[in-house]
């Protein structure tokens, strides 16, 4: 019964060679755990926020695809021509019931399964992962007509294939590859799993910061590149302080504040004026009363971002300072240095896995 509590990964930096282990593409969208009792099926989040009201086609979808008893872990994705498409996925986490509706008939989601956690009365949860794939196989329809948008994840035992897929269909907006010992159970909230995931560093416009939650220290410096026009956009944020290095830089960004705004490229939406661009100090999708204000600062210093990949113009999941840069000019920080993979077609990956 609900909640399940998925099993996790740790990040690793290269794809681990080992006997016994089974290797998945790493999808990049809305973990989600499927129960069916029947006529009743609830898609459960990774933070116990039900999911079933905001992607009303998946439950016609896995209706259809699933055994009348069942709890299935997989991921919600929306898939494009161009590959998965995370930030048009969470605008379909709407509050109004007409504009849900909507949303599902122009930007329908698609469902991935990667594991077994119940059939019928059974917990599954001890068997090894091998065993529950082999069950997941035998019980997912995928093939019928009209279930194009229910996917079986691919599974291999070579490495070399993961690494392929790791290189390979980075573009289509996957986040790397998932490694899972054969004979692993299933752990709830544990990092058992591996995560293989992209890495690179860019040199960005240190623009302002965040205070960290408990007001002591900064939470996250906030970054921006320039387009060729020369227009500074906000591309993402470098957090992860210690609480040592929060109160640090409080110090260090001090002489930045000095008349910070006076002529701050983004002077209007520290004063609560939005115009076009990507800009910080709007309100966040997952948590509406979450304080996203922000402090601005000169934009004079440089930071190396270690980042994983950029979507849409923006650091796709937060980066991590490397260092300040005192030999890099503002300037100098463009879109320019970033290196983007060419979209794949997500088509070639299930082929392969058929």
């Amino acid at each position: 019964m609900p909640p399940v509590r998925p099993m996790l990964a740790k990040a690793v930096h290269e794809v681990p060679r080992a006997p016994g282990l089974l290797y998945e593409p790493k999808w990049d969208g809305f973990r989600c755990i499927v129960f069916r009792d029947g006529d009743e099926i609830e898609l459960g989040s990774r933070n116990d926020r039900p999911l079933t009201r905001y992607f009303p086609e998946l439950v016609e979808l896995l209706a259809a695809a699933l055994p009348p008893r069942c709890v299935v872990d997989g991921e919600i994705v929306l898939v494009t021509p161009a590959g998965l498409d995370f930030e048009t996925l969470q605008l379909r986490l709407h509050p109004a019931a007409s504009r849900v509706r909507k949303l599902a008939e122009e930007t329908p989601a698609s469902f991935i399964a990667f594991d077994l956690l119940a059939l019928g009365g059974t917990d599954l949860t001890e068997e090894p992962f091998r065993e529950r794939r082999k069950q997941l196989e035998s019980v997912l329809a995928t093939s019928a007509e009209g279930l194009q948008r229910v996917h079986l994840t691919p599974l291999s035992e070579d490495p070399e294939q993961a690494q392929d897929w790791f290189t390979r269909f980075e573009g289509a907006g996957f986040d790397g590859v998932m490694v899972k010992p054969a004979d692993l159970p299933y752990e709830q909230d544990k990092r058992v799993m591996l995560k293989v995931k992209h890495e690179r560093t860019a040199d960005c416009v240190v623009t302002g910061f965040r205070w960290h939650k408990d007001g002591a220290g900064v939470g996250s410096l906030l970054l921006g590149l320039f387009d060729d026009d020369g227009v500074l956009h906000h591309v993402g944020v470098a957090s992860s302080f210690t609480k040592a290095r929060r109160a640090e830089l409080v110090d260090e960004l001090a002489p930045l504040r000095e008349n910070a705004l006076e002529n701050h490229p983004w002077r209007s939406w520290a004063e609560y004026e939005p115009e076009p661009g990507r800009q910080p100090g709007v309100n966040s999708r997952w948590a509406p009363q979450k304080d996203l204000s922000w402090e601005p600062l000169r934009p004079e210093w440089v930071a190396e971002v270690r980042y994983e990949h950029l979507q849409g113009g923006r650091f796709r999941h937060g980066g991590r300072l490397v260092r300040f840069r005192p030999d890099r000019t503002p300037e100098s920080c463009t879109y320019a240095q970033l290196d983007e993979a060419p979209p794949a077609e997500l088509a070639k990956l299930f082929g392969e896995a058929r």
